[in-house]
């Protein structure tokens, strides 16, 4: 998923692994809070979802031990949190984005 609108206050090129757990009402929380977080404040981000039903050597690879779980890759340093996203203002400055 990307977005290129020009009306976002941050510039640079964000990158984000979010892991879930099927389409549990709190996986479906964390995609659509981080998609009007993505779309107000970025102007630029990759968004990999990853199941880990489907693909649990992933989860295990980057060591998740809660759904859903939001890892930002890029630009460093990486962050993670854990939960739907609901709290705008903690996840963004979590991430460091504003």
């Amino acid at each position: 998923m990307e977005n290129s609108q020009n009306n976002a206050s941050e510039t640079k090129h964000y990158k984000f692994i979010l892991f879930i757990s099927g389409m549990s009402t709190k996986s479906s929380h964390a995609i659509e809070n981080l998609r009007k977080i993505s779309e107000r404040y970025l102007s630029k981000f990759d968004l990999q979802i990853i199941d880990i039903r489907t693909e649990q050597q992933k989860a295990v690879e980057y060591q998740i031990l809660a759904v859903p779980t939001l890892i930002k890759i890029f630009p460093n340093p990486n962050r993670t949190i854990v939960g739907d996203l609901s709290d705008t203002e903690k996840v963004l400055k979590i991430l460091d984005i504003k």
